[in-house]
């Protein structure tokens, strides 16, 4: 599909609306659509979405800013209707063969209102794109944005529906402003919110993002983290049943040991074919991890670390510790601690962590994890965030379907 976004600035101008616009079009490059940036200020960023300068769309061309005092005052200006041809003209011209327009807060602001009045005299023209208005913001529902509105056109073009177009806004609260603005039904408004970019906000290595997409661990809830080596004195063998007792309550719980096999010991072979067998006999071959399985190398410390950044529980069942530096970590982290009760750990956790015997009845082990996060508002936060707000996830459950009406 042709995909045109259309702003008044795009990256790398800064700015809420330009990085909302970036992801957009990143994504929708992902996916495969030919995805083209219209905007009065900006540069191409990405070698796969061309970026079109449209002099006129900019919000602070010189001409555009003259036409906005008169407007602001109550004065339709000489010049606007000029403004309008022009800028319909160009838009004409670039839009040509492209499937849909997306518009994002052109037509909710008065920043440019000639480029408003432009996309409305295009809609339902032929050769010209179904146009979805993308609204961040309404002028006609923000006090301080009062005094600049007046009855008639070009102003009413902010608060009415028009025919032909899809209506979009980011949030329920600006869903029910536009709705009585425009005095529809809410059904006919979509909310699709916006996202967060978690690769680059937590800083993941590109090997980290890797792992995740080769383990689906996106939709791990909760994601326990072993940061162990695999020998037998790591007791991984309990953690394996306390996840498979977990999955009983939290179906898309997984686990991940990071470590390699140990070094020192031809054992540790032995033991790890057996944690392996046990996987399989624990129907946990898609949730239980090891890293030691898709990597033969050392994984360096960023990648561990990162990790931390995205497990919900540090688990820890080992029978002997001679230190226990993944208590400290997780204290960095604030991931919450479930270990055995064995002097080093206890002395690194103290009253903060959340013990249990080596010998453990899993079920009792899972039942301790289950009540602590599920009554644990960082957890659920966390937890609602990546199942509902990561750019991915609002991509491919909203925007994408959206694309294809």
């Amino acid at each position: 599909m042709r995909i045109a976004l259309l702003h008044y600035s795009a990256p790398p101008v800064v700015g809420g609306v330009e990085s909302v616009l970036g992801h957009h079009a990143r994504l929708m490059a992902e996916d495969g659509h030919a995805v083209r940036i219209l905007a009065g200020r900006g540069a191409q960023t990405d070698s796969r979405i061309p970026f079109d300068l449209l002099p006129l769309a900019n919000s602070r061309h010189p001409d555009i800013l003259a036409a906005k005092a008169a407007l602001d005052a109550g004065r339709l200006p000489d010049r606007f209707t000029a403004l309008v041809s022009t800028l319909q003209g160009d838009l004409a011209q670039i839009l040509s063969g492209v499937d849909v327009l997306i518009a994002h807060n052109v037509c909710s602001l008065h920043k440019n209102l000639p480029l408003t009045a432009a996309l409305k005299q295009l809609v339902g023209q032929p050769a010209m794109p179904r146009q979805v208005l993308w609204h961040h913001d309404l002028a006609w529902t923000t006090p301080r944005y009062r005094a600049e509105l007046h009855p008639g056109y070009p102003w009413d073009l902010l608060r009415m529906d028009w025919s032909g177009t899809t209506q979009v806004v980011v949030s329920e609260l600006r869903q029910r402003e536009l709705a009585e603005l425009f005095d529809i039904p809410l059904e006919r408004i979509q909310v699709i919110p916006n996202g967060v970019d978690a690769t680059q906000f937590l800083k993941l290595e590109a090997q980290t993002v890797r792992f995740i997409a080769q383990l689906n661990l996106s939709v791990a809830a909760p994601l326990l983290l072993l940061p162990v080596r695999i020998t037998p004195r790591k007791n991984i063998e309990l953690a394996l049943r306390i996840l498979a007792t977990l999955r009983q309550r939290f179906p898309a719980a997984a686990m991940v040991v990071t470590g390699p096999l140990g070094p020192h010991n031809p054992a540790n072979r032995d033991y790890f074919e057996n944690l392996i067998s046990l996987r399989k006999d624990l129907g946990l071959a898609d949730s239980a991890h090891f890293l030691a399985e898709l990597s033969s190398e050392f994984l360096p410390d960023p990648v561990i670390a990162d990790f931390y950044h995205l497990a919900d529980a540090l688990l820890l069942p080992s029978r002997e510790e001679g230190f226990g530096i993944p208590v400290l970590e997780a204290g960095l982290t604030g991931v919450p601690v479930f270990c055995t009760d064995i002097p080093p750990l206890r002395d690194l956790a103290g009253e903060m962590g959340i013990y249990f015997s080596p010998d453990a009845n899993p079920t009792q082990v899972a039942d301790l994890i289950l009540h602590r996060l599920s009554n644990d508002p960082i957890y659920r936060l966390r937890l609602r965030v990546r199942t509902q707000y990561t750019w991915e996830r609002v991509y491919a459950d909203q925007i994408a379907p959206l694309l294809k009406d």
